[in-house]
């Protein structure tokens, strides 16, 4: 990505080295197959660490505000990328919801490392990214970027691009509605459905993380030959089934929460060729 000289986001506050203290022994990032599969033994969802729609996993029971971090661009490099991704989609959508009837309304960033509060729970780095609807941001331990690559063959700044711009999927999902109208019918279906319509939410984030990567290289230019690639494949290798298999060992479709690999690749390129939002309509008839 042609992201060095962008225009670098204020919306990111930087809590990392700050986390909430954690008993116990901490879960690293490195440990999320291990996390997902003693989840199964358990008896629990194994993608339920992985869920970040219908909010985190409380590791604290501390009702004690975290201190806020320092606010603006951060120094180093990979948050300074981060800001300018975080950038792009502010502009990307800032152009985008007018046309809509709307106004865009920017996150905010909370850049954290081991665990993190937020008005949805207190999570650690186990859950990976996630966004929280109550307070508008996204959370993100820059150290998932590494895991993606190490662990799970994802490398690539648009990979790591990606999975920013999905959050941010989440936060134009808060804004337009949509979140809210689901989550009061997942309050009144079974389990199956509120995992199918989770589904549905995880892949419309994908799509609109797409639109945002066509107007990247069609508006301002910052994808290189390469790099819609790599976006794929990343969406492939954080698919529902592909990481079923690495926790348990096989695959249990019913229990989706974020949608296969083959459905993710899929609405990631139908951003990506539109770049149109209402191309991204994951909840019509026939659509998987």
């Amino acid at each position: 990505m042609r992201w060095g000289g962008q225009r670098e986001s204020q919306n990111i506050e930087d809590r990392r080295g700050m986390g909430p203290a954690r008993s116990g022994v901490g879960l690293g990032l490195g440990g999320i197959v291990v996390v997902l599969a003693v989840s199964f033994l358990t008896g629990t969802n194994p993608l339920t660490l992985l869920n970040m729609l219908n909010g985190v996993q409380d590791i604290t029971t501390s009702s004690e505000p975290e201190k806020p971090g320092p606010r603006g661009v951060p120094s180093d490099s990979l948050g300074k990328f981060a800001s300018v991704v975080l950038a792009d989609t502010e502009e990307t959508w800032r152009e985008l919801f007018p046309k809509m009837g709307r106004a865009y309304q920017d996150p905010q960033m909370v850049l954290f490392t081991g665990a993190v509060r937020s008005v949805c729970g207190t999570a650690s780095s186990a859950v990976g990214p996630f966004y929280c609807p109550g307070d508008q941001k996204v959370y993100l331990d820059l150290s998932f970027f590494r895991e993606m690559a190490k662990r799970l063959g994802a490398p690539g700044e648009f990979a790591q691009a990606y999975v920013i711009a999905h959050e941010i999927g989440h936060h134009v999902q808060n804004l337009l509605g949509v979140a809210e109208k689901i989550t009061r019918t997942q309050q009144r279906v079974s389990t199956a459905e509120r995992n199918a319509l989770s589904v549905r939410m995880e892949l419309q984030a994908d799509c609109f993380a797409g639109v945002w990567g066509y107007h990247a290289q069609h508006n301002r230019n910052l994808i290189e030959p390469g790099d819609f690639e790599a976006g794929v494949r990343a969406a492939a290798a954080i698919g529902d089934d592909r990481l079923q298999k690495l926790s348990q060992g096989h695959v249990q479709p019913e229990s989706w929460t974020h949608g296969s690999s083959e459905q993710r690749v899929s609405w990631l390129r139908r951003g990506l060729q539109s770049g149109d939002p209402q191309a991204c309509d994951t909840f019509a008839g026939g659509h998987s």
